[in-house]
């Protein structure tokens, strides 16, 4: 079977050269303008022999970084259709793990894989000049390959299993946010260093870093500064093969198994998010929470007052007395705290419609995860766009990690409890088609302590990381990671925790909510 596969994707790379004239020509083009690349970048890797060895280094975390990245992130974006799809070849009935390894090695036979084949011998050229150990730098080409030859197969597998619809409007602008959410913040990082000859140190620190992620790890293993870096680079690198192989091998299993249900294009027009969410109950919620999140006024006025409240809050402390360093790290925790708190009162604002969740029999996990989709999509990247600012603002990159967990750990604390809160004690709002700002009149007190308590309840889950983040700005960098680690576990725990308690509490109050819709 893999001599068979592997003569059929050499056909298909020939075959790719024949037919329309204009496609051939196009991809022709494509072809010599990636070659041409691929042959600047060879020289300028194997240029990196004169430079000094921390140059090297970074500039191939860094490089490595983008490329293993882009194999991971391009199927989708660019919505590519696999040639090697597995379900191609369940006619014949094969073995899911014979079939998925004879297609992983035909994975490597690719223009692309053979652009960064090139790129990675010209780069472990450069390692030799600069005494790194010839298995080391085999080690790092081979696992390098490997791991974008994965991501690749792993991203177009489950790009298939979830049936990716045809490009529309809504999924133009998510891709359109995502590559905001990427770009804007590296830029800003790469426009706020000094160079003055030399690789900054924020450079260098974040080519530390990526040297122990999965997308960095394969590249810093020749030229790690010390022995247990190398070590350490060497093991994630290893891991990350071994853990996207196992999916790999699970979804040709999946995709085998799966039937396709056929769907008419036209039967999907015009549908909008439900045309582009799963057709499982938290896809269908989550698609009409986007609707009216993006088209209500209600919603549009509280996403809008949230990064004006954050801003103005910080006035009163410039006025105070409190340094400009210190006062422009605060907007971006208080807009993560007020995107947690939004959706806290949520099913007051479905009103009567409330009932199609209820009478349809929605589980509680699927309305609760599917109501959350719209704030994580709005919030995350609003706060990837303005932490970098705040950090530039303040001047010093080695707090960005500290205040990463503080914002996560603000965040995701925020929309566990949020899910409680919206079950639990929801109090009226203004009806569909009033004024954001027509409050109605309320009986109790029930909505007051509803929105204290999840703004109290997210302070305390971030308490630890905020301290932490206070000793990193007081100059204890290690402390920063701490915060990191410390914020993004905590927010996890609570969001997780909250989605739990509130799914369980929503179908146990069921008949208690369409009261509550009724009476408002």
């Amino acid at each position: 079977m893999v001599a068979h596969v592997l003569r059929l994707r050499l056909a298909m790379m020939w075959g790719a050269l024949r037919g329309d004239p204009r496609e051939v020509v196009r991809r022709v083009i494509g072809v010599v303008l990636l070659v041409a690349a691929a042959a600047v970048a060879a020289v300028s890797a194997a240029g990196l022999a004169d430079a000094d060895r921390l140059t090297t280094a970074v500039v191939t975390v860094l490089a490595g970084s983008a490329v293993t990245l882009g194999f991971a992130v391009g199927p989708p974006v660019t919505a590519s259709i696999d040639p090697l799809d597995p379900r191609r070849f369940a006619v014949v009935g094969p073995e899911p793990r014979p079939l998925a390894g004879a297609l992983l090695l035909a994975g490597f036979l690719s223009v692309p894989v053979l652009v960064v084949l090139v790129l990675g011998v010209s780069l472990a050229v450069a390692w030799g000049a600069h005494g790194a150990a010839a298995l080391a730098s085999v080690a790092s080409v081979v696992l390098g390959l490997a791991t974008c030859v994965l991501f690749a197969r792993v991203s177009m597998a489950l790009g298939a299993l979830v049936q990716r619809p045809r490009q529309s409007r809504e999924l133009m602008g998510v891709y359109l946010v995502a590559v905001l959410v990427v770009v804007v913040p590296v830029g800003v990082f790469l426009g706020s260093l000094e160079w003055r000859g030399a690789v900054p140190s924020q450079l260098a620190s974040a080519a530390e870093i990526l040297a122990w992620t999965p997308i960095g790890a394969a590249w810093g293993i020749a030229l790690a500064p010390s022995a247990g870096a190398a070590v350490g680079s060497l093991i994630v690198a290893l891991a990350t093969v071994g853990v996207l192989a196992v999916t790999w091998f699970v979804l040709v299993d999946r995709l085998l198994t799966t039937t396709r249900r056929p769907v008419a294009a036209r039967e999907r027009g015009g549908m909008g998010w439900f045309a582009i969410l799963p057709g499982t109950p938290g896809g269908a919620v989550a698609a009409r929470s986007l609707s009216y999140w993006l088209r209500d006024r209600r919603y549009i006025v509280n996403v809008i007052i949230v990064p004006v409240a954050a801003v103005v809050s910080t006035v009163p402390l410039l006025v105070a007395g409190v340094p400009f360093e210190i006062a422009v790290l605060l907007p971006v925790p208080i807009m993560a705290l007020f995107f947690g708190w939004l959706p806290h009162n949520d099913l007051a604002y479905d009103s009567t419609a409330l009932w199609m969740h209820i009478a349809s029999g929605v589980r509680g996990a699927p309305d609760r995860i599917g109501r959350l989709v719209p704030v994580l999509l709005i919030g995350l990247p609003v706060l990837a766009l303005t932490l970098p600012l705040a950090v530039v603002a303040h001047g010093r990159w080695a707090v960005f990690p500290a205040l990463v967990g503080v914002c996560a750990a603000l965040f995701l604390a925020g929309l566990g409890l949020s899910s409680i809160s919206s079950v639990v004690a929801p109090y009226a709002v203004s009806r569909p088609g009033d004024s954001p700002f027509q409050q109605p009149q309320r009986s109790g007190s029930g909505g007051v302590m509803a929105q204290g308590l999840v703004m109290v309840g997210a302070l305390l889950a971030a308490a630890p990381a905020i301290w932490l983040t206070w000793r990193a700005v007081a100059g204890d960098s290690i402390d920063a990671m701490f915060a990191l680690a410390v914020g993004v576990g905590a927010g996890l725990v609570v969001l997780v925790a909250g989605v739990a308690i509130g799914a369980a509490l929503f179908e146990r109050r069921g008949t208690r909510l369409m009261e509550f819709a009724e009476a408002t």
